[in-house]
């Protein structure tokens, strides 16, 4: 009796490791952020699927995928960043370094982002196909509409950073006005 106890619990415990190896990245299902200014948050898959959404195609080696999820300026919002008419001035000195899980970075400025900057939009895809990101892409991936090719496309999102290149005597001497601080 006492082997059949442990046969059972051995057994229970082999299929626990193989659900969350099976599992993969929704045990991992957040991103962390850090804004221009230091400030630092976790957004969690419930909070980007709760974000307002949009999707495009986009052809990746050949394949085209619909990919959905917030706008990724949308995202930064979370972490200071500015958008719209507000961003002008010194933020139009800032870039988005975006990290995969695997190091893959890639760098984009923050003005790409915005929609009232540029039509093609970044997106935080956490869908593709309208199915959850598969765990070789997922679960987030970071997807930019237009490109003729996707190596800007981040998959396996970890880290996302707002990074400010501008200097101080940069906001001194520009002719532009400067967007006002909230």
């Amino acid at each position: 009796m006492h082997r059949t106890i442990i046969a059972a619990l051995v057994l229970a415990l082999a299929l626990a490791l193989a659900l969350a190896l099976a599992a993969g990245p929704s045990l991992a299902q957040s991103i962390t952020l850090k804004g221009a200014s230091g400030q630092t948050a976790t957004i969690t898959a419930a909070e980007i699927a709760a974000l307002p959404r949009t999707s495009f195609t986009l052809d990746a080696h050949g394949t085209k995928h619909v990919f959905a999820g917030p706008l990724l300026i949308d995202v930064l919002a979370k972490v200071g960043a500015q958008k719209g008419t507000a961003l002008r001035g010194p933020g139009l000195a800032q870039a988005v370094v975006v990290t995969a899980s695997d190091g893959y970075r890639v760098v984009y400025g923050l003005a790409e982002a915005d929609p009232g900057t540029r039509p093609n939009r970044i997106i935080l895809a956490d869908r593709a196909d309208g199915k959850p990101m598969d765990a070789k892409d997922g679960p987030f991936r970071l997807v930019v509409e237009g490109d003729l090719r996707p190596a800007r496309a981040v998959r396996m999102v970890g880290d996302i950073e707002v990074v400010n290149l501008s200097r101080p005597a940069d906001a001194k001497a520009s002719p532009h006005p400067q967007a006002p601080t909230q």
